[in-house]
């Protein structure tokens, strides 16, 4: 019974968390673009160093009372109005701040994802020691200064599990400048957002080399049958060229580019088949095997094509094809796809 409560209580206490959170610290679920910090969404409370200052006025006060001493209200007023305007300093390093999302490049599951985050001072005075950090990771780690009229850039890492798009978490702004008796915060939701790509298998099979040959005789994968050394014919492949034999001769003297040539036994281009992995392997498994297979053949050089989900990516290599593959991986499922 007092757990059926309990949890009827927390289905209550959720929402309402989140509406006061939205009235009161001016939460968004997201902030397209760049972001200015208006006075209304600083928000400043004492630090316990600035309770234990406002006990000892308080110390102060009442032994100037006491004593009448003039000098102990000079002292202690002097000494209130600092706190004052360590109160309005302190709001005012975080007011009118611009706040700007970065790059964030795709990364495997499993490891950090960077967010770099821009903080631009448009203002003609200069903050100081300005900390920043996820909300979930507890109290911001990163501290920045912005000179006037400059910018600041800081990158957050945050951990990833499983695949697919990974919006970057609230950003909570701090400070305590200058005197330590207040701090100041202020919440961010940057419109800012990593791809995960399916971590890649780790004893994953070799790379499927079958295939039938090409009419020419002349594959471009299982180069295995070397043959010796030839001129170079327009044509040929740039992974193929004998730099060593090409670095010994001398143009002066007629020298020219050269090709390794290779003959027989050479395969088609290697086809990736998601619907061509064993059955019995779940789907995250398929996937990570192929993220394995993309990384393997792109390290040896070997063109590759991918079937996955209705849709096909023709044989080919390098960055644009591997991240091309990659994202066809990490969004298998999804409408994005």
């Amino acid at each position: 019974m007092a757990a059926a409560t309990r949890t009827q209580f927390n289905r209550w206490l959720g929402p309402l968390q989140r509406l006061a959170n939205r009235m009161l610290f001016q939460l968004k679920d997201r902030e397209p673009g760049q972001v200015v910090l208006v006075m209304r969404r600083v928000f400043i409370v004492p630090t316990r160093p600035g309770l234990a200052f406002a006990g000892l006025l308080l110390v102060m006060l009442i032994g100037s009372i006491n004593y009448s001493l003039g000098l102990g209200f000079a002292l202690t007023f002097f000494t209130a109005a600092c706190a004052v305007a360590d109160m309005v300093m302190t709001a005012k390093n975080l007011a009118l701040l611009r706040l700007a999302p970065g790059r964030a490049q795709p990364v495997f599951s499993g490891q950090e994802a960077q967010f770099e985050l821009h903080v631009h001072n448009d203002t003609p005075r200069d903050r100081y020691a300005i900390a920043l950090g996820f909300l979930h990771d507890g109290e911001p780690r990163h501290a920045l200064d912005a000179a006037s009229g400059a910018s600041a850039s800081v990158t957050l890492a945050a951990a990833t599990d499983g695949r697919g798009w990974l919006a970057a978490p609230r950003v909570r702004l701090v400070t305590r400048f200058p005197l330590g008796l207040f701090r100041a915060w202020s919440y961010w939701q940057p419109d800012l957002r990593v791809l995960v790509y399916p971590a890649p298998e780790s004893d994953a099979p070799a790379l499927p080399m079958s295939g039938a040959a090409s009419e020419d005789g002349h594959g471009t994968v299982g180069l295995d049958n070397f043959a010796g050394i030839r001129s170079y014919q327009p044509g040929d492949p740039m992974r193929q060229l004998a730099w060593r034999q090409i670095a010994r001769l001398d143009p002066s003297l007629g020298g020219q580019l050269s090709t390794k040539h290779f003959e027989g036994g050479a395969v088609s281009d290697i086809l990736l088949d998601f619907t061509a992995l064993p059955p019995n392997l779940d789907v995250e498994r398929r996937l990570a095997r192929l993220a394995r297979w993309v990384l393997e053949a792109e390290a040896r050089a070997l063109p590759y094509a991918l079937r996955i989900g209705g849709r096909e990516l023709g044989p080919a290599l390098g960055d644009a094809h591997r991240a091309a593959c990659l994202r066809a991986l990490a969004l298998y499922g999804t409408e994005e796809l």
